[in-house]
């Protein structure tokens, strides 16, 4: 499919508590990785090499260091329609609120993406360590005919109880989610995976953070439902 059908958004985190003393005056994505890079540079970079070239990065808190690295490391020419642009939390007439969660983040900066042309939005986190081709994921999706696509990764029954775990048929289609089920809940959330998975013991599909949703269809979910305010919980 065409990439340039496609806006990538990518969420700059929450408070990153978890993180301390690592986020005390940076916000998670900026956190140094490699010597020069930063945690924000992993998604942008799958971007890149997806042939995703629109991409807006949503901040809030502690965010300095993260704007001024995106600002003078991504720098396109006036002649491309590709860009880096951070988008920060603000405040409206409409809305006088920061940044709710991950879909509230989203829903807050939607006008923004209405002034280009795209059919579908990816969703990514700012902070995860990961290589991925979009691109493939892009064409299952279309192939597919989905309204949304949400990429996951078989994990252990040990892990399955931190993550957020997907139940899914034999063809793949999402029948049911979950958010870090109990060890005695977690029978009934395998889903069947390749061979080699399994014979890993690892039966259950947990959430990455990364979707692909229909432009409209995500316009509609906004709509019918305003008061939700995270992708991986509501």
């Amino acid at each position: 499919m065409k990439t340039s059908s496609v806006i990538a958004v990518i969420l700059g985190g929450g408070r990153g508590t978890r993180l301390f003393p690592l986020t005390d005056h940076r916000s998670k994505p900026a956190v140094p990785v490699g010597g020069k890079y930063r945690l924000v540079d992993i998604p942008i970079s799958n971007c890149l090499n997806s042939d995703i070239r629109r991409i807006y990065v949503l901040t809030q808190f502690n965010s300095a260091s993260l704007n001024r690295h995106i600002k003078n490391t991504y720098n396109f020419d006036v002649f491309s329609s590709g860009f880096v642009d951070i988008l920060a939390a603000e405040q409206t007439p409409d809305n006088t609120g920061w940044f709710q969660g991950t879909a509230d983040a989203v829903r807050q900066s939607l006008h923004h993406m209405e002034n280009h042309e795209h059919d579908h939005v990816l969703i990514l986190s700012g902070d995860q360590l990961y290589q991925m081709d979009y691109q493939k994921m892009l064409d299952r999706h279309i192939e597919n005919d989905a309204d949304l696509t949400v990429a996951t990764i078989p994990v252990t029954a040990n892990d399955a109880t931190g993550f957020g775990i997907m139940k899914t048929n034999k063809e793949g289609t999402i029948e049911n989610f979950v958010e870090k089920p109990s060890a005695d809940e977690l029978e009934k959330w395998k889903s069947k995976v390749p061979e080699k998975y399994s014979k890993e013991g690892k039966d259950y599909l947990a959430s990455m953070g990364i979707y692909i949703f229909n432009r409209e269809v995500l316009k509609k979910l906004f709509s019918d439902n305003p008061g939700a305010t995270d992708f991986g919980k509501e």
